[in-house]
């Protein structure tokens, strides 16, 4: 491993969304973004719905979509786990729209605050998808 990489695995659910040597990795934060890079300082991070980015080994830029979760960093080595990771070109838009008019209904609707809060974060997920769709089709 060279001085300007780290290893990274990237766990979603119910996939290894990536896992192999990384020289940057930009997280979505409840506040922003956090960036990631070789050597950073221990430490453990909540992540939220949003737009992850890294950059291989190779200097290929990486795109995704990923759920709530954290990410570990452990002397050079960055373990990402988040309950969904999506690739731009793997969004089904129609279905994402569809979830987006059904998470502001529900929204309208909830009557606890628990019930608000879930259909917060669907929502906050749908968009995330389909801002990064957008974003990255080719026209």
């Amino acid at each position: 491993m060279s001085t300007n990489t780290f290893f990274l695995q990237v766990l979603a659910s119910d996939k290894v969304f990536y896992k192999g040597l990384c020289q940057k990795l930009i997280i979505p934060l409840e506040d922003g973004e956090k960036a990631v890079l070789p050597h950073h300082e221990d430490m453990v991070i909540a992540v939220a719905i949003g737009e992850m980015r890294l950059l291989d080994e190779d200097g290929e830029w990486i795109h995704a979509v990923v759920g709530n979760g954290f990410v570990q960093i452990i002397n050079n080595r960055v373990t990402l786990l988040v309950d969904t990771a999506e690739l731009p070109e793997d969004i089904d838009e129609r279905r994402a729209e569809e979830a987006r008019e059904r998470a502001e209904e529900q929204l309208r609707q909830s009557k606890s605050i628990q019930e608000h809060s879930h259909f917060e974060s669907s929502l906050a997920r749908s968009l995330a998808r389909l801002r990064t769709k957008h974003k990255y089709e080719l026209h």
